[in-house]
């Protein structure tokens, strides 16, 4: 075999790796998970919990909650998947970066809007979230 030739196939097996793993941070089957699921219902509720590295390690559960203006969200972190944290893209909210099992953060929403957030290590894996704050 070439040099080229082993090259061709180094690039093609890269190929098919990064195929076959970009449906890894899937988290259609949790609940409230994946880009077309349906959004958790926590209204009426004074908190609601997230967890922090599900479904492999790289995934919110559940990633979209509906909350009242005053819920807070309590994200926990599960210690799968190396370091995360929570980082709302319109930078209203950021919590630490740890991959310390069972660490907290709260944040309590006072205005109704959407509140997109992502783990900045891995939002390329899909690694995002949605809280929805209503009236």
């Amino acid at each position: 075999m070439t040099d080229r030739t082993r090259r061709d196939v180094l690039a093609a097996g890269g190929v098919a790796a990064t195929v076959l793993l970009a449906g890894c941070g899937d988290s259609s089957g949790l609940p409230g998970g994946g880009p077309d699921s349906e959004p958790v219902d926590g209204t009426g509720e004074e908190t609601v919990d997230v967890l922090v590295g599900t479904d492999g390690g790289f995934a919110y559960a559940p990633e979209h909650v509906v909350v009242d203006v005053d819920t807070t969200v309590v994200w926990e972190w599960t210690g799968e998947g190396g370091g995360h944290n929570v980082y709302e893209v319109n930078e209203r909210f950021e919590s630490e970066l740890t991959a310390e099992a069972g660490f907290v953060f709260e944040h309590t929403f006072a205005e109704p809007g959407t509140y997109e957030y992502v783990c900045t290590p891995h939002q390329t894996q899909g690694m995002v979230g949605i809280v929805e704050v209503v009236e």
